[in-house]
């Protein structure tokens, strides 16, 4: 399965941020539904062999809001509200950046939910060493220097540390 990377990563980054087994499960298979919102993206997009435009770049960020909106829409009575916020946060945030500038809110620091910071350090390395459409896939020691560069920028720089300094595990 293409995302086993990701959701490994995404648990062991919270087992090792001090999380209980319940969040650690929680976490684990919301992971699966981080990117649910590129259902609205068309595929011309998402598999486009290059860079993206501008435009569609806008199209591509939607995905974020949109996950969290399906989330919410499908969830709402079936599950209860912590778990509902809690999927919907990280779709709807995975992509916000510790020091801004990320979407869909330009959210920084502590306000960007924590799971929504734990995935956003596996959605990227899962993303850097995994073949896409539009890259080869970069190396593992290649993908943790890019951890190590986004620290306090991209990433929180807490979990950066604890992803990092438990790098065996990860590759």
């Amino acid at each position: 399965f293409p995302y086993t990377t990701l959701f490994r990563s995404a648990r062991e980054i919270a087992r090792r941020a001090g999380k209980e087994p319940e969040y650690l499960s929680s976490i684990y298979y919301m992971a699966l539904l981080h990117d649910i919102g590129k259902i609205v993206v068309s595929d011309r997009i998402l598999k486009k062999p290059g860079k993206l435009t501008d435009e569609e770049f806008d199209e591509m960020k939607r995905h974020a809001s949109e996950g969290g909106r399906v989330i919410r829409e499908v969830l709402q009575g079936i599950t209860d509200e912590d778990y509902l916020r809690f999927a919907s946060e990280i779709a709807t945030y995975h992509h916000e950046r510790w020091a801004g500038k990320g979407y869909p809110a330009g959210l920084t620091g502590e306000d960007i939910p924590l799971a929504s910071r734990i995935m956003a350090i596996a959605d990227v390395y899962d993303a850097l060493i995994s073949e896409r459409c539009y890259k080869k896939p970069m190396s593992p020691e290649a993908a943790m220097k890019i951890i190590e560069e986004g620290s306090g920028i991209h990433f929180d720089p807490q979990l950066a540390e604890v992803f990092l300094r438990h790098r065996a595990e990860f590759m």
